[in-house]
């Protein structure tokens, strides 16, 4: 680990203390995990202890665990991870909160935090769930107002369970089942027989 990353590591865990469940510095990268009642307030000292000074989130991501390297997963379903970046400093940091409840995950909004929040809590609630309290217009943002599901969750199915189209008798759009039959796209791989063998090219 390098002396910077060495140094964010130590501030973090200065600042932030019991609130850190987990800080892994990987790949030249530091990620710290937090509990969902610390959240928000693990964000306000991200951007306002001068020695961290994130000023500014550079995107939200919503995840979704439920099958976690192809694995069985044990943990919370669904967290957040949010990239941060400190201009002053020149340093970044990954910060990811699980969602207490999988059935209605919620988390604080930190758009009262970072403002550029807004747009992508709003993708995480619309491809994944997760509702954010105290978010000033959360809504759907990618999909149809009437779409139903949110796509990004594992267990949304891949051709999704309506398809909309234009009906001329109507004269207007309407929505039905989905009409094509499920099926798996597995791409055929063809190599030569010695392919990657040493001596071979």
């Amino acid at each position: 680990m390098s002396a910077k990353l060495e140094r964010l590591a130590n501030c973090l865990q200065e600042i932030c203390g019991d609130a850190i469940v987990s800080l892994v510095t990987d790949r030249g990268e530091v990620t710290i995990t937090v509990a969902a009642a610390d959240y928000l307030r693990v964000a306000q000292q991200l951007r306002d202890e001068s020695v961290l000074r994130f000023e500014e989130l550079m995107d939200v991501s919503g995840l979704d665990y439920s099958a976690w390297k192809n694995s069985e997963w044990t943990g919370k379903r669904f967290a957040v991870s949010v990239h941060l970046l400190s201009v002053t400093h020149n340093w970044r940091v990954r910060l990811r909160c699980f969602a207490e409840d999988d059935t209605f995950p919620l988390l604080d909004s930190l758009v009262s935090v970072w403002p550029s929040a807004n747009w992508f809590e709003r993708e995480a609630f619309d491809l994944y769930g997760i509702m954010f309290d105290g978010h000033p217009d959360l809504r759907r943002i990618l999909t149809d107002y009437g779409f139903v599901g949110h796509p990004f969750r594992k267990d949304f199915p891949v051709s999704g369970h309506v398809e909309m189209r234009y009906d001329p008798e109507a004269g207007r759009v309407v929505y039905q089942p989905v009409t094509i039959a499920p099926r798996e796209n597995v791409p055929r791989i063809v190599r030569e027989e010695h392919y990657g063998d040493v001596g071979h090219g």
